[in-house]
């Protein structure tokens, strides 16, 4: 994923935070899933603009246009943690690790602690290779 998605001002994100839960939604969807909703034509104008930048793209169901995200969901995932790992964790997978796990206290069950244990040890095996 490119890197202007990193780009989007607040309310371009929670648009696109909108339109990944939904999958699709019309302009009125969006506005009523806003926290503070601006005009109806403000929602407009900001998939408009999402458009132009390629974040968005619209089909024609009878009289509205109902609008989705043109990038998969995983892929902005993606792109969305690596933004934060190198803005906030210098570029660093075991900080933002050592983060999650500290601020999970006693949340991590043992099923999620095992999984944790296969990630790193496939880390360590792909290491070696």
């Amino acid at each position: 994923m490119p890197a202007r998605f990193t780009q989007l001002s607040r309310r371009e994100r929670q648009i696109m935070d909108i339109l990944y839960r939904a999958g699709r939604a019309t302009a009125a969807d969006v506005r009523a899933a806003l926290p503070d909703p601006p005009s109806y034509s403000a929602v407009r104008a900001m998939l408009r603009i999402l458009e132009a930048k390629g974040h968005v793209r619209h089909e024609h169901d009878a009289a509205r246009y109902i609008f989705s995200p043109t990038v998969k969901r995983g892929t902005a995932k993606r792109s969305a943690l690596r933004h934060v790992i190198n803005t906030f964790f210098e570029g660093s997978t075991s900080q933002v690790m050592a983060a999650l796990v500290e601020m999970s206290g006693p949340g991590l069950d043992e099923d999620e602690l095992a999984r944790l244990r296969q990630l790193i040890d496939d880390a360590k095996r792909r290491k070696k290779e």
